[in-house]
């Protein structure tokens, strides 16, 4: 069994809080980029942005890579999911 990465990485984080928006973005530093199952912690106090505010924010992150079978696992479970999100009906009669 392999052991799992975990390591420390700066972030900004990006939270709008507008008419026309209201959401919260975290980019890693150096172009890290989370794959399947990836768990990502920021840490630091709770962020509260007032109606009509935006806000840029830089905290340290900590991520926990995935090992090869929980993203085996993961991939799994969200293709069965997906497959719930159709209907596939066969009827015997024509559509008029």
């Amino acid at each position: 069994m392999t052991e799992q990465k975990t390591f420390d990485i700066p972030c900004t984080i990006t939270v709008n809080h507008t008419w026309d928006a209201l959401e919260a973005h975290v980019v890693l530093d150096n172009d890290v980029q989370p794959d399947v199952g990836d768990k990502i912690t920021v840490h630091g106090p709770r962020i509260t942005v007032p109606f009509g505010e935006s806000v840029v924010l830089r905290r340290p992150a900590t991520v926990r890579r995935a090992g090869p079978l929980e993203r085996l696992w993961i991939k799994a479970c969200a293709f069965f999911d997906f497959t719930e999100l159709y209907e596939v009906s066969f009827s015997s009669g024509s559509l008029k």
